[in-house]
């Protein structure tokens, strides 16, 4: 293998970006490149320490056949794929690492320069021009960008764990600000940012300055990022310009593209998997779901095989076996982290049962008759909700796909926030949790509305997935009732016979009974339930707007209700 280390990439406005280049000593390759923040650089291990050593501990496939010499951060390791004859391409993004220029999270800037690094790596002596985009999170959210600006060379793209939408998404969860980017933003990001030279991590893979070569002062670092925790706090709108300018076209994202989501990774990625698939252009697109960690199965046998399966059909034109690939893979969720793999034509899934499960204030059951009698129950706006159950279940039932609630509710204020969350629960009222991207207690579905974002997208909203604008606010008169519709993140799970399925109503996020678990050194000592994914911002959450009493009705002409995607057990 042949390394060239910080090779120079020019872009558009001069500025100069940095990339590593490991590709065969000989001959032409179809190149699988990748541009982001997070240090190209700096060894997985030493930022990532819990996350590497647990991955290599439970699956140590992931490391075999190769050092691990060059084991990166979300990007592939090119141990295991230039033998494979890929030339593999690590950019940093402007500002990060050994790239200079200013940090702006996600920008159209970002999106420009990933553009140009494509077009680059197609004009190099030893590529052979098809280019194709590999990599989790923040390497797979820039790809759905950049396929709108619709680069020549851009041959395909595998967006594993990619978010789309970074209001949606990200940010505002149902117009609620979520706190993530306070923690992964100085964790993550300004650890890495160019100019922390000799005050930053030394490379093992080099042994130089992993955000080199220049050591600035934190005056300069300062003037040379944006801060995305206070972008996402001053722009509480899906309609301002900062938002808009990071969406993707859907109508231009034509190309040839494979979309993995995981079902545990609520409060970032799937949506934006789900959506991507269903709303993009691309006449070849296939989706794939699994579980366990979020940085786990892009780097396992499985993951390693179905991306090769994918880019050796669209990059070297090899007979892979991808023309009898499935359109949906799914890894369908069982207690006790147990998948089940079945192959699908479509998502959702044509066969599903669409369910709807109302509540009952009176024993706050959950049951396919509708109230008969009008009723409502009331809980306290910051607190932690009520529980509507099923009894229990006769039969092993599955639920798999989107999943949208429509709730009638008045509050004491002028707004409420609402946490929704589906819940298994044992026949002993222990609740069934899995192993999710990052919280090692995570529910089955999460969902969140702000009641004063409640206005819908009609273009948009189908029965099992509600699209709300979130152009304006439009406070609650107290007291008054109004019909809210829901967004509930796609799921999958067995559910056994005997155990119960639960909604949850709350007034703030979601916590495992059981207790905090460890959580993982970049995103907090200490997991609840929700990972980093809170909504904890007392500015943007008041006790005086959103602390108050929040009532739930329920009856003939009010029938508050969940939507289940059940899917029969075998296939019409």
């Amino acid at each position: 293998m042949r390394i060239d280390w910080d090779v120079p990439i020019a872009v558009d406005d001069g500025l100069v970006l940095r990339a590593d280049v490991f590709r065969p000593r000989a001959g032409k390759s179809p190149v699988i490149l990748s541009y982001g923040p997070y240090g190209k650089w700096l060894h997985f291990e030493d930022l990532y320490t819990d996350q590497w050593r647990r991955m290599v501990e439970q699956h140590p496939d992931v490391v075999a056949g190769s050092t691990s010499t060059y084991a990166n951060w979300e990007v592939v390791d090119p141990e295991r794929w230039v033998p494979d004859g890929y030339a593999c391409v690590r950019v940093d993004s402007r500002g990060a690492g050994r790239s200079p220029g200013v940090m702006d999270m996600w920008s159209a800037r970002e999106a420009r320069d990933l553009y140009a690094c494509v077009e680059w790596a197609a004009r190099q002596p030893w590529s052979t021009g098809k280019i194709g985009l590999d990599g989790i999170s923040y390497y797979a959210m820039n790809q759905w960008q950049v396929a709108a600006l619709q680069p020549p060379h851009l041959a395909a793209i595998c967006v594993w764990e990619g978010a789309a939408d970074y209001y949606r998404d990200l940010s505002h969860h149902g117009g609620i600000l979520c706190a993530f980017g306070r923690a992964w933003y100085p964790s993550q990001v300004v650890r890495v940012q160019h100019g922390r030279g000799a005050r930053g991590y030394r490379s093992r893979m080099t042994g130089d300055w992993v955000s080199g070569p220049s050591t600035l002062t934190e005056e300069q670092l300062g003037a040379a990022r944006r801060d995305f925790w206070e972008d996402c706090r001053r722009n509480p709108l899906a309609s301002d310009a900062y938002w808009r300018s990071r969406m993707p076209d859907w109508s231009k994202v034509t190309v040839p593209l494979l979309s993995a989501a995981n079902w545990g990774g609520q409060g970032l990625h799937p949506r934006g998997n789900f959506e991507g698939f269903m709303r993009s252009a691309s006449k070849q697109k296939w989706l794939e779901v699994h579980g366990i960690e979020h940085w786990t199965h892009f780097y396992t046998d499985y993951g390693v095989a179905l991306q090769k399966k994918f880019f050796g059909h669209f990059l070297k034109g090899e007979n892979t076996g991808w023309t009898k690939q499935p359109r949906v893979l799914l890894q369908v969720r069982h207690p006790g982290e147990r998948f089940v793999e079945r192959a699908e034509r479509e998502w959702p899934l044509a066969r599903t049962r669409w369910t709807k499960l109302y509540l009952h204030p009176a024993g706050q059951s959950l049951a396919r008759a509708p109230v008969g009698r009008g009723g409502r129950l009331s809980y306290a706006g910051l607190g932690d909700g009520v529980t509507f159950l099923t009894p229990p279940l006769d039969e092993a039932t599955e639920v798999t796909g989107p999943v949208a609630a429509k709730l009638w509710v008045s509050s004491e204020t002028s707004d409420a926030d609402l946490f929704l969350v589906l819940r298994v629960f044992s026949p002993n009222l222990a609740e069934v949790t899995f192993q999710g991207a990052l919280d090692p207690h995570t529910p089955i579905a999460q969902g969140w509305l702000r009641a004063s974002h409640r206005k819908l997208d009609r273009a948009l909203t189908t029965p099992w997935r509600p699209y709300h604008t979130h152009d304006e606010t439009q406070p609650l008169t107290p007291g008054r009732v109004y019909e809210l519709d829901i967004e509930i993140w796609p799921t999958s799970i067995v559910v056994p016979a005997g155990a119960r399925l639960g909604l949850t109503v709350r007034g703030r996020d979601y916590e495992y009974p059981g207790g905090a678990s460890a959580g993982l050194g970049t995103l907090g000592a200490v997991f609840t339930g929700v990972g980093p994914f809170k909504h904890d911002d007392a500015e943007d959450r008041p006790p005086e707007v959103f602390g108050k009493t929040v009532t739930i009705h329920c009856g003939p002409r009010q029938p508050s209700h969940v939507l289940l995607p059940i899917v029969p057990e075998t296939a019409a």
